[in-house]
């Protein structure tokens, strides 16, 4: 081969590479340069670092999602009656998505407030916690069949729940990754209403310190199925894969029956779930 084919072969690799990288990052809804960089994508999908944000908002009252919200990363936090990091489970969230809504492209900031509140179907979509408040994510949609989507993304330091399922429908997340966390999806153990409820969680990253990745109510016929769960850190095993609890509708805290596979609530194998 001639050094002048040679250097063609080389220009088509780097070109294809480069198409590989940013239609990766066009699927997810992300663009600008700043967004390839920095939010790459492992070959299993799930994002292995932290986007910087591209500038910062102030958010005194919550913002309401009918249709499409695009953050283009800024981060957003809480300030006046959102400037709250606690673990009240009245506060107001940054975010309000109606059903049908997406939000994508957002860094929550702290403080965080109540995070992102689904009232029905949504979609969350490369979205990332940098401090979670009381919750990431509150799902509330009262229809079985809601659809509930968490795309990529990513959290970090929740006291206690990442994702709090207190809706009816499926609850599907994928590609995203969770580090210093108390739970990553809950559903809600003592809720007025009660419903069934469906997990999904595929190709995820767990980060320890951590207590549980999956809780449900299996007295209410909820169930998780998990698939390429990544846990790392955690030689020890101590964080619980996936629990199952006794809800109720009365406010008095659950009681855990079990913990672990068990083919009917908690659905997988041993080779969907790895310790790196």
């Amino acid at each position: 081969m001639t050094a002048r084919a040679e250097q063609r072969v080389r220009h088509r690799r780097r070109v294809t590479r480069r198409r590989t990288v940013i239609g990766g990052a066009a699927a997810l809804g992300i663009t600008g340069a700043t967004i390839v960089t920095t939010t790459m994508l492992s070959s299993a999908g799930a994002a292995t670092s932290w986007p910087a944000a591209t500038g910062s908002t102030a958010v005194p009252s919550t913002i309401e999602v009918s249709d499409t919200y695009d953050g283009g990363l800024r981060k957003f936090y809480g300030k006046g009656a959102l400037g709250t990091d606690g673990q009240s489970e009245n506060q107001s969230p940054i975010f309000k998505l109606k059903d049908g809504a997406t939000l994508k492209n957002v860094i929550i900031g702290t403080p965080a407030a109540d995070g992102v509140h689904c009232t029905g179907s949504c979609t969350l979509q490369n979205v990332w916690w940098l401090d979670v408040g009381e919750d990431a994510a509150t799902f509330k949609g009262t229809s079985s069949s809601a659809q509930y989507k968490v795309v990529g993304g990513g959290a970090k330091k929740a006291d206690d729940k990442v994702l709090q399922f207190n809706g009816a429908g499926t609850l599907t997340v994928s590609g995203f990754q969770v580090e210093d966390f108390g739970k990553l999806v809950r559903s809600c153990g003592n809720c007025r209403t009660q419903y069934k409820r469906t997990i999904v969680l595929e190709d995820i990253d767990v980060t320890a310190p951590g207590k549980m990745i999956a809780g449900l109510n299996s007295n209410y016929g909820d169930t998780a199925t998990l698939s390429k769960i990544r846990i790392h850190g955690d030689s020890k095993k101590k964080i619980k894969v996936c629990s199952r609890f006794e809800g109720n509708n009365t406010g008095k805290e659950p009681k855990e029956l079990g913990t672990g596979a068990d083919g009917k609530s908690c659905k997988f194998s041993d080779p969907d779930v790895t310790y790196e």
